[in-house]
């Protein structure tokens, strides 16, 4: 019988960096950018790194990805739940 390997979706090399807001941060990002959470593009809580962050309904996720050009780019995205 052939064993399957568990994958650890987090160190997957196509999977961007993804870490929390504290709500410090949070808010000292809406008033750089003079947005809410509403405002923002969505992810949703059932989002395996949403998941794996802890994350709840309307925390902000910041996402680090890798860029050949740029070095590396940041996204903001809150947690929805539909």
């Amino acid at each position: 019988m052939a064993k399957t390997k568990k994958i650890i979706v987090s160190k997957h090399d196509l999977i961007p960096q993804h870490s929390k807001l504290s709500q410090k941060d949070k808010q000292e990002l809406f008033d750089h950018y003079q947005v809410t959470s509403h405002e923002l593009p969505k992810i949703m809580i059932s989002d395996t790194m949403v998941q794996k962050l802890g994350a709840q309904v309307n925390d902000v996720i910041k996402i680090t990805r890798k860029s050949p050009t740029a070095g590396e780019t940041i996204f903001y995205r809150a947690v929805a739940d539909e």
